[in-house]
């Protein structure tokens, strides 16, 4: 074997010990006391799982804070922002920042990840052409997608629609929206499907930002998705209008994506940051309970969005963070609920994305992460460090666990 990692503790399995065997880049064994030679990690009972997902971030537009102010922290005044920034990016500049926000992720397990990039006149493809060179050389840690989107408007901003296309041409693999920016919300939806059915491409939406949840545009989306053929392969995020409906109207609404195969991606760092700003009391949360869609079947996950920027102004880049901070704003204690926690920035993330060669069996990709801790609810609920990160059996992180250095208790 090329490496065997030694005394680990599975997901969902934390009574057996096990030795995981790599070779060639991929898991070669799973089993109790391997017998096989080759570079050793033990790891003292730790947790093995693969590597976390990454669904929803921006690179191109992470570490602006000295660039943009955010008095009122509401979306209108970071979309204002930014779009004023956005127009002196250079495709150098883009990098430089996307670089220092992959190697955070890097940092925390992340193996994968679908970035949502805006493309319009006013920055071109030039965020485009710096995260591009991001995806080539970070190759060697971490798989990055781009999915183009219009955070500005597509039927209202001339000249967008033509570069979302180029963009698709050049190696763009999702397509996305923001339709509540548009002066034609539908009409933004329906040309996104229709370019998803061009390129053969996935859909990932931000779709019904807000708290007025008496209309939603997702209605629109999951029945374009079963018109289209689409079902498990459209995403929508943010939807905190869903964090405003009664039980009874939200069980119904689960149905709906449920059987549309429609998935949800909950941000809570921006959406809890951003929301509530309607009111100067009592202030609503404002992000949308993950967990009562999954009891109805919905597909969900947790991810970063925004990172050091008006729409979110501080993160590390942690998932295990995001996946804590959901269960704690959502009253999250039951223990399989807190292992969805987790779920959501693994396996459920990796879904969304359609990774095909993902997860913890033998035959696939070994991009694995270790976690100081035996179990993915003590992950979660003690943010527990990871230790090692491997991209396809090759090691990219090492941490050292936390000692303390007691004072010395030997006085004979």
């Amino acid at each position: 074997m090329d490496l065997i990692l030694k005394d680990a503790r599975l997901p969902g399995d934390a009574e057996r010990s096990v030795d995981i065997g790599i070779q060639d880049g991929r898991i070669a064994a799973i089993e109790t006391n391997l017998a096989a030679e080759g570079e050793t990690i033990e790891l003292g009972g730790r947790l093995v799982s693969p590597g976390f997902v990454e669904t929803h971030i921006h690179l191109d537009k992470s570490c602006i804070l000295d660039r943009c102010s955010s008095r009122r922290g509401d979306i209108d005044e970071a979309i204002s922002e930014v779009a004023k920034a956005k127009k002196d990016f250079t495709a150098e500049d883009v990098y430089e920042r996307g670089r220092r926000t992959v190697e955070k992720c890097l940092l925390h397990g992340t193996t994968h990840m679908r970035t949502h990039l805006e493309v319009d006149p006013a920055i071109g493809l030039r965020s485009f052409e710096g995260v591009m060179k991001l995806v080539e050389d970070y190759s060697w840690a971490i798989d990055i997608e781009i999915c183009v989107f219009p955070q500005e408007g597509l039927l209202n901003y001339p000249g967008t629609d033509e570069l979302m296309v180029e963009a698709m041409k050049r190696g763009a693999k999702v397509v996305g929206a923001a339709p509540y920016t548009d002066s034609d919300p539908h009409g933004q939806i329906d040309r996104v499907f229709e370019i998803a059915r061009d390129f053969d491409a996935d859909i990932d939406m931000h779709l019904d930002f807000g708290a007025d949840s008496s209309s939603l545009d997702l209605d629109y989306v999951c029945e374009l998705a079963e018109r289209h053929g689409r079902g498990g392969r459209t995403a929508i995020g943010h939807v905190t209008k869903l964090a405003y409906v009664e039980p009874n109207r939200l069980t119904e609404i689960a149905g709906r994506l449920r059987d549309a195969g429609v998935a949800l991606t909950v941000l809570p760092s921006t959406d809890l940051f951003l929301m509530g700003r309607d009111r100067d009391h009592a202030q609503t949360r404002g992000v949308t309970h993950a967990h009562a869609l999954l009891h109805h079947g919905v597909n969900c996950s947790l991810s970063t969005n925004n990172v050091l920027n008006p729409f979110t102004p501080f993160g590390d880049c942690s998932l295990l963070r995001m996946a804590n901070l959901n269960a704690n704003i959502c009253h999250i204690g039951a223990a399989d609920d807190i292992a969805e926690c987790f779920n959501m920035i693994t396996t459920r993330s990796a879904r969304l994305s359609n990774l095909p060669d993902y997860g913890l069996e033998v035959g696939k990709s070994a991009d694995l992460v270790v976690i100081d801790g035996p179990t993915t609810q003590a992950a979660v609920a003690e943010l527990a460090p990871v230790l090692h990160a491997f991209k396809r059996g090759r090691r990219t992180l090492t941490r050292q666990p936390a000692q303390l250095h007691f004072p010395n208790r030997d006085h004979a």
